[in-house]
């Protein structure tokens, strides 16, 4: 995923922390931070709240989506079998994105530890 720089950018003209905009958009100024970094999906409604709470048009704020290849075959299984109505899809595939991006770290971090 793209890191979303119109939101960033219009978070800082507008003298917004993180902190303050994780808080409206009733989310953990963490994983905000990995959103505003293209590390973790906006849904549709958090991108509404955003929206709001900034002041701006939606046009002003959004960028696409490009979802990364998911690496992970056992996550990918999980989402294909939850019904797509389920509140918690979006929370369980942000948690599956993140086991995926540690798990590429900690790859990372092992083969740098090696050398």
């Amino acid at each position: 995923m793209m890191q979303k720089e119109k939101l960033r950018t219009i978070r800082k003209q507008k003298n917004y922390t993180q902190q303050q905009v994780a808080d409206a958009i009733a989310t953990d100024v963490s994983n905000y931070s990995r959103k505003e970094n293209g590390d973790v999906k906006i849904t549709k409604e958090e991108w509404n709240k955003l929206s709001k709470f900034l002041s701006v048009s939606l046009g002003d704020i959004y960028e696409e989506e490009v979802s990364k290849k998911n690496t992970n075959e056992d996550s990918q299984k999980i989402t294909s079998v939850i019904p797509e109505d389920d509140l918690n899809v979006e929370l369980i595939r942000n948690l599956l994105d993140y086991i995926t991006l540690l798990k590429e770290e900690n790859t990372r971090l092992k083969k740098e530890f090696k050398n």
